[in-house]
């Protein structure tokens, strides 16, 4: 049997593929040799990545966001520093920039040693179906197989 593959149909899914669910840091951020460094590089990461914004703007939005908790451009420049161990930018801090940027992937890389990630709010549901579907499939397997074991039993 000789199949030729139809050319003049389109493949709908030829150039497409699916949206990543999480936010993951540019390799080089995975790559440092110390979780300071990964932090460091992912904070340089989402600065470098606002080009609507200065690094002023920025601390502005953040001491906002922490209710008049001061944050300057030297913090962030610190923060964003692999040679400054001493200036690791604090879990608050970093709330503030992931929010007032709306760049996640720093959050992510804090939680991949904990086989963890974090997903947008709206895939929850999709997240709970699919746990229920595979607890409503185990159960089937069970009651197919009680009923085999019932009706055999006779």
């Amino acid at each position: 049997m000789n199949r030729r593959r139809d050319t003049r149909t389109l493949d709908l899914f030829a150039d497409w593929t699916p949206p990543a669910v999480t936010d993951r840091p540019d390799e080089r951020v995975l790559r440092a040799r110390t979780l300071r460094e990964r932090i460091a590089l992912a904070v340089a990461e989402v600065l470098d990545g606002c080009k609507d914004r200065t690094r002023e703007q920025i601390a502005a939005e953040m001491t906002e966001y922490l209710g008049g908790e001061a944050v300057s451009k030297a913090m962030l420049d610190n923060y964003a520093s692999q040679a400054k161990d001493e200036h690791t930018i604090s879990f608050a801090r970093l709330v503030a920039l992931c929010a007032v940027t709306g760049d996640h992937r720093p959050l992510q890389l804090a939680l991949d040693p904990l086989d963890r990630v974090s997903i947008e709010t709206r895939y929850v549901g999709a997240i709970q179906e699919a746990m229920a579907r595979e607890q409503m499939e185990r159960l089937e397997r069970l009651a197919r197989a009680g009923r085999r074991q019932w009706r055999g039993a006779r």
